[in-house]
């Protein structure tokens, strides 16, 4: 079995090219095939019938004569046949292969037919014909010295296919090396990207089928490259956001052994333990909700419940949290009906209200406003907290992004509830962005379709 590429197309070229001149030459053959002999045999036919007028006309001896001075015996060899087996010949070049001329020929002459032999199917290569002399009936046989001019054109026309395929070969040859050269480029980069080198440059300019496969393995490589990018951030941010309350559990683990503790220092060791082990207990929690989320394995149950109510019982659900904090609410809800999840979506909810009361000041204020119309329903909650950089906006949704490392530790938290919130919004079909500016609050935007589609 051939497994170059490059191989098959010159094969696969050649097969239909010469298989297709030969079926083209021989069908154009054979449907001209009786122009052919009729403009093969006409010149041959004429001479003949030249040489038999000649003899009609004048005496035997100013005959022969005649014939033997003609120009056309450059291109003709004539043999004259009697009834008694004699033979004159005029014409041809010395030590020339003849046709060879039977006594039945001779006979079948004689008597006054016509003799045709004609070994290629097409042009004849030797004619008899009867003659009448002033001694009596003779045979006329005339063979062509050299090529007829037709049979010359059909020559030459072999010639120049068969060299027409050649040279075509061989630059067929040439032009399948640039059109595999582009796929071995491909199978070369394939074989890096398998042993984990993403930085490769194709440098494929062809355009068509093949330049688009190019722009689209470039376009593969670089989301590869931003996949495996974001897989070693998550394995560093898993392992920093571990490992930082497994270095507290640890410590306070190893202060309780000592026997000169206190007991109120002892019960705030053990409070710090707890706290921590909690920490752990709901990052472990998102990230297997955001692994199942965004996995698409997650299946909707769908009811249908009013919108606005049940951001009013989140609220209330938080109140703990901004009552002590003397935060306000600004409420424009819009009685709205949607056919969604309705834990998942109270779980959106829950996240950008909680983001919005922590990263608020005391006494500070969160709008939340609603707005519909014939299809979908847009929510907004905006707060006057601390802000997010232009530069962090984009990158908010990611998972354990945390806008603001240096108060991470003071609002707590895994960096992992607005990557929850984007993908239970995209498994509705919806969409969620944001506004923000240092110093001034931000403002996330929600909209979901009223329903969503249950696939």
């Amino acid at each position: 079995m051939i497994k170059s590429l490059y191989t098959r197309v010159v094969l696969t070229y050649l097969i239909s090219v010469i298989g297709g001149t030969v079926i083209s030459f021989n069908l154009a053959i054979w449907i001209y095939k009786d122009e052919l002999n009729e403009n093969l045999q006409v010149q041959l036919l004429r001479f003949a019938q030249d040489v038999v007028q000649i003899y009609d006309a004048f005496p035997l001896t100013e005959a022969d004569k005649f014939v033997s001075g003609m120009k056309q015996l450059e291109t003709y060899h004539v043999r004259i046949y009697d009834a008694n087996g004699g033979v004159q010949s005029y014409g041809g070049p010395e030590g020339m292969k003849l046709e060879t001329v039977t006594e039945a020929q001779v006979q079948q002459v004689l008597a006054g037919g016509i003799v045709q032999v004609n070994p290629s199917g097409i042009s004849i290569s030797l004619l008899g014909m009867q003659l009448t002399t002033d001694t009596g009936k003779k045979a006329l046989f005339v063979e062509p010295v050299g090529p007829p001019s037709s049979a010359f054109v059909l020559k030459w026309l072999v010639n120049f296919v068969v060299y027409s395929l050649v040279s075509g070969s061989l630059v067929i040859l040439v032009a399948a090396m640039f059109v595999v050269r582009p796929i071995k480029k491909l199978t070369n980069a394939t074989r890096k990207i398998a042993a984990g080198d993403f930085n490769v440059k194709l440098n494929i300019k062809q355009k068509g089928e093949l330049g688009a496969l190019a722009r689209s393995f470039e376009e593969m490589t670089h989301d590869l490259q931003q996949l495996e990018q974001m897989r070693r951030d998550f394995v560093s941010n898993v392992s920093h956001e571990v490992q930082s309350p497994l270095t507290s559990i640890s410590g306070y683990a190893l202060a309780l052994k000592q026997m000169n503790i206190p007991e109120s220092e002892r019960g705030r060791y053990i409070d710090i333990i707890i706290g921590e082990a909690e920490r752990m207990s709901k990052m472990s929690d998102s990230l297997l909700k955001l692994s199942l989320l965004e996995s698409q394995s997650q299946q909707l149950r769908f009811t249908t419940f009013s919108l606005d109510e049940q951001i009013r019982r989140v609220i209330v659900a938080l109140q703990p949290q901004w009552s002590a904090r003397r935060i306000n609410f600004d409420l424009q809800l819009t009685a709205a009906t949607l056919t969604a999840d309705y834990d998942l979506l109270s779980q959106v909810w829950t996240n950008l209200l909680g983001n919005s009361i922590k990263f608020s000041g005391d006494g500070g204020v969160i709008s939340v406003h609603t707005k519909q119309d014939n299809k979908s329903v847009t929510v907004r909650v905006s707060d006057t907290g601390i802000g997010i950089a232009p530069e962090d906006q984009k990158r908010i949704f990611e998972r354990f992004f945390k806008a603001d490392r240096s108060h991470s530790r003071k609002y707590n938290g895994s960096g992992m509830g607005l990557a929850i919130v984007k993908q239970i919004v995209l498994l509705h079909q919806g969409d969620i962005r944001v506004t923000s500016e240092l110093g001034a609050g931000t403002s996330f935007i929600v909209t979901l379709p009223l329903n969503t589609p249950a696939d």
